[in-house]
């Protein structure tokens, strides 16, 4: 039966190895992601006219790299393993045991933005408008190795395209989730968010479409993706995952309304102070 489907390819999770040390393709797309990430934050910042600089650039990717690890690996214990975690509380720190949250790396991030827009004097929305083109840079390479390392396969399916894992014990034809996950997430994603940065545009309008576009995406490709074996479905229809996406997208169309609701006041803030109107070409500069 499997022999109608697409047979995984055998790909070598290790590229090379020197005595202990070996360099495995998963940690390879995480770092080609962070160098991608940081090429375009570099230049960026090039042509902001001295708003950011490339120090600043590193500082935020570190910043944001923390969050991502700490706050993935508590999202995972907490949104995925609470259970686990009450009866080992020590589960947390065994990261090696593998499991990290995007929904909690992204709570991280956020942590992280504020802390480097306070020690920055930046706006809160500015920084997180400047971050939100390179995190689907990152999504995207992240899935790539998912489907590499042959994980977090999808449901089972008979269309053409339809693959058979190695890791799934059962052996059943499966929808290739993660390239599902790398095209909406990654590539359509950035493509997206590239468009709005081109120009300036409404404060929080960047990361509030990045939200609201990961909320969307993720809630779709978890009909296609296995839904893990410990949690399954809930309601008999809906993903963790999926839950965990509603408020991405409603917190993503507050920060737009918000957005809005600050450069409205600061435009008529300067209005009464210049006794000129702002125009529109200025109101998107932030």
């Amino acid at each position: 039966m499997t022999d109608q489907f697409l047979q995984f390819p055998i790909i070598d999770p290790i590229i090379f190895s020197i005595g202990p040390v070996a360099l495995r393709w998963y940690g390879m797309m995480y770092l080609v992601g962070f160098l991608g990430a940081m090429f375009i934050a570099n230049k960026a910042a090039d042509k902001s006219g001295g708003e950011w600089t490339r120090e600043q650039v590193s500082d935020l990717l570190f910043y944001g790299f923390l969050g991502v690890i700490l706050g993935g690996r508590i999202g995972y214990v907490l949104f995925y393993q609470f259970d686990y975690f009450l009866a080992e509380p020590l589960y947390l720190f065994k990261i090696w045991a593998g499991g990290m949250s995007f929904h909690g790396g992204l709570l991280g991030v956020i942590a992280a933005v504020y802390l480097f827009a306070r020690k920055t004097n930046k706006a809160f929305l500015t920084v997180g408008d400047f971050v939100a083109p390179l995190v689907p840079i990152g999504l995207g390479m992240g899935r790539l190795g998912n489907f590499i390392n042959a994980e977090l396969w999808g449901r089972q399916t008979d269309v053409p395209w339809a693959m058979v894992f190695p890791t799934d014990p059962l052996q059943l034809p499966r929808h290739p989730s993660q390239l599902y996950e790398f095209f909406l997430e990654g590539v359509v994603l950035f493509v997206i968010l590239y468009v709005i940065t081109r120009k300036p545009r409404s404060l929080g309008l960047a990361s509030g479409v990045f939200l609201i576009g990961y909320g969307v995406f993720r809630t779709i490709i978890e009909f296609f993706r296995e839904p893990d074996a410990h949690l399954g479905l809930y309601f008999s229809f809906i993903t963790k995952g999926q839950i965990l996406s509603v408020p991405m997208i409603l917190g993503g169309i507050l920060i737009i309304y918000l957005g809005y609701l600050i450069q409205e006041k600061e435009a008529i803030s300067n209005t009464k102070r210049t006794g000129k109107k702002t125009t529109s070409s200025n109101k998107g500069k932030t």
